[in-house]
Parts: C-alpha cells; sequence; structure tokens
C-alpha cells in the first residue's frame, strides 16, 4: 500500500509519544512492503529537537503553511491507497476534510489519544483536531485505546467502523545494552511531566526516594518545572531521545510506568514505555489500570502497584525474582506485541474494512 498520514510528529520524540511509535510501525509497515508519506507541521519546538534519523520508505514531508503544502498533499493522496488523519494532529480539520475529499481507496482516523479525547468531550470541550461532524465520514476509525473506548468512539463521535491498534515496540531498536553508570538506577522512570501523573509519581517514586535513602531513583524526562519535589538520592536526566532509551531502560534494576488520567480511568491504554522496557529485559512496575492483564500478567510477568507500600516491596525484591519477571514480560513482547505484529493489525483492519465497503462484510 502507499500510506499517506497527517499527523502530530514522526521527527522529534520530544515532549509526546507519537514520534516513537510511528517510527516503529512505519519501519515495520516498510518491511511488509508498504510506502508511507507522512505530513507534519514544522513547529519551532519540533524543528529544534529533532532526533529522527533516515527511515528509507518513509518520506517526512515538513510544511510551514496548510494552504503551501495542498497541492503536494492532493498529489500524494491520489495514488493512496490508505490516507490517514491522527489526533492532535495541527491541521486535523482541514486534513480530514482534504482525506474524506480525496480519492484514497481507505479513508482513516487514527486516535492515539483516545480517553483524552473522549475525556474533553465529556467536560462539553471539543478537541480542535476532530471534524465538526465527528468521524462517521470515515470508512475505519482505529484507536490506540481498546475496550469501553471503542464503544464509545461509536456513540459519541459516530465512528462506523471500529478497531483498536496498541502501541508496539521495535526489537531493532529497543533490547537489552549494557548498562550505563550515569543512569544506574534502582527504580527508574521515563516520561514527560504531566500534572494529572505527578500524584502517582509522588506515590511510587518520589516517596519510595524518601524512605529509602541508601537507594538510586532516576527519572528522565521534559518539561519538569522547577518546583518538582526532588530528592537528595533522586537523579534527573533532561528530554532522552530514542536512541538512548534502551541504555536507559538496561541501567534500570527496575522502571516504573505511570498511565495519564484519563487513559488510566478508561483502561486497555498501554503505554509504548512499557513494551519499550519490557524489550530491553527491564523488570516494570505500573500503576493499575482495567484491562492491564491483557496485555502482562500481575505478578508473572509485571509488577503492579496502588501506592508506596507496594512500590517499595518491589524493589525490595530479590535480583532472581526480577529477573524472572522481566524474562517473562521479554518473552511476551517478542510474541504479541512487536511493531511488526501491529502493522499485521492494521493490514487486517484495512482487508476488512475494504471488504465491508465492498459488501463483503
Amino acid at each position: 500500500m502507499r500510506i499517506v498520514v497527517f499527523g502530530l510528529t514522526i521527527t522529534s520524540s520530544w515532549g509526546n509519544g507519537h514520534a516513537t511509535l510511528w517510527r516503529a510501525l512505519c519501519r515495520a509497515l516498510v518491511r511488509r512492503g508498504h510506502h508511507v508519506t507522512f505530513f507534519e507541521r514544522d513547529v519551532d519546538y519540533y524543528a529544534s529537537t529533532r532526533d529522527m534519523q533516515e527511515m528509507p520508505g518513509v518520506e517526512a514531508v515538513l510544511y510551514a503553511d496548510w494552504a503551501e503544502v495542498l497541492p503536494r498533499a492532493r498529489a500524494a493522496l491520489a495514488g493512496a491507497e490508505l490516507a490517514m488523519v491522527t489526533s492532535y494532529c495541527p491541521d486535523g480539520v482541514a486534513a480530514s476534510r482534504l482525506v474524506l475529499d480525496s480519492p484514497a481507496r481507505l479513508r482513516a482516523f487514527y486516535d492515539l489519544d483516545t480517553p483524552v479525547t473522549l475525556d474533553r468531550l465529556a467536560s462539553g470541550e471539543r478537541p480542535d483536531y476532530l471534524p465538526p461532524d465527528g468521524l462517521g465520514g470515515f470508512d475505519l476509525v482505529l484507536s490506540y485505546t481498546g475496550g469501553e473506548a471503542l464503544r464509545q468512539l461509536r456513540t459519541q463521535l459516530g465512528a462506523r467502523r471500529v478497531a483498536p491498534l496498541y502501541g508496539s515496540v521495535d526489537p531493532e531498536a529497543h533490547h537489552p545494552v549494557p548498562p550505563e553508570a550515569r543512569l544506574r538506577a534502582d527504580l527508574s522512570y521515563l516520561g514527560t511531566y504531566a500534572a494529572d501523573r505527578q500524584p502517582a509519581l509522588e506515590r511510587l517514586l518520589v516517596e519510595p526516594a524518601r524512605r529509602l535513602p541508601e537507594r538510586r531513583f532516576v527519572i528522565g524526562g521534559a518539561l519538569y518545572p522547577a518546583d518538582f519535589p526532588w530528592a537528595d538520592n533522586i537523579w534527573f536526566v533532561r528530554h532522552m531521545p530514542p536512541p538512548e532509551h534502551p541504555a536507559f531502560f538496561s541501567s534500570s534494576r527496575l522502571t516504573l510506568n505511570i498511565t495519564r488520567r484519563a487513559m488510566a480511568a478508561m483502561g486497555w491504554c498501554p503505554s509504548g514505555r512499557l513494551f519499550e522496557a519490557a524489550a530491553c529485559g527491564t523488570p516494570i512496575l505500573t500503576d493499575t489500570w482495567p484491562g492491564l492483564a491483557e496485555f502482562y500478567a500481575p505478578g508473572k510477568e509485571i509488577l503492579a502497584a496502588d501506592g508506596t507500600e507496594d512500590a517499595v516491596a518491589a524493589i525490595g525484591l530479590s535480583d532472581a525474582e526480577l529477573r524472572r519477571i522481566a524474562g517473562a514480560a521479554r518473552e511476551r513482547t517478542l510474541e504479541q506485541h512487536t511493531a511488526d505484529q501491529r502493522a499485521a493489525t492494521l493490514e487486517a483492519a484495512v482487508a476488512a474494512a475494504l471488504a465491508a465497503a465492498s459488501g463483503g462484510d
């Protein structure tokens, strides 16, 4: 297929989770014989933090103005089998209008932020990346989130055909590597600062750090405020680009996953960091959310925590027990959660939607 995407970003991983997901998925799609053209608005905060290396079979089109890029977008869509708009696309409304009016064989919307979308709608706010009349015009609506979210995409936004397309990991990019002394941690956390994750971060990392002064804790990410409650045994590493993630995880005895509030409430929304850490062979401590067991078995492949006591207990587990849990999670990741498997899922969803459109379903 020739695939055309209008999205947030693929060129910069700074402060967002979209770029890493797209890179892994695009590499897998190219391996399977597809070509991807990704349209991305050229904004200052991504321009100064671009970290994408050249990807054969993937064309990133940067544009400063929608009207300027419109002829090129129309030309790309004229030969596309799959045309897609994503959540948080800065020109989402205009791109949706263009895609829905295009001759592309299949027209899709991919919400990589479904719980946030639905939460904003419930509060009376309409995200500016959504078409005014909802998602009913698309042949297929993909969601980073499964479970109840799929039903609500139908009832709240009029989606006619929905399918989950979860995050994933590219094992060629994320795998065990030698640890680095500067990143060594008894418990680490990799993630952009978010106010709605802060209470869980304080329960599951900051407070354990206070109780265990002999242990070393490391936080990596962007946008952390000056008034963050640091402790003497918490080290901070500013923005970690994707190529450095394996070293970050491989240097951690245990790493923490925290889910955004809306995503945790909705469930069935695994963070890409889960798959990355598991592929690196690092044991994971996570907050709890509905559907977690669909991806990793708590107690066997992942450690789940509700409060500080759970986190302290996890840190106190033996190296052998942590290695056992990490090994089981890595095995399941390679079997079920790679980008190649998600690319196959996308192909199957496209084939089913095309069959339905032609009366075969």
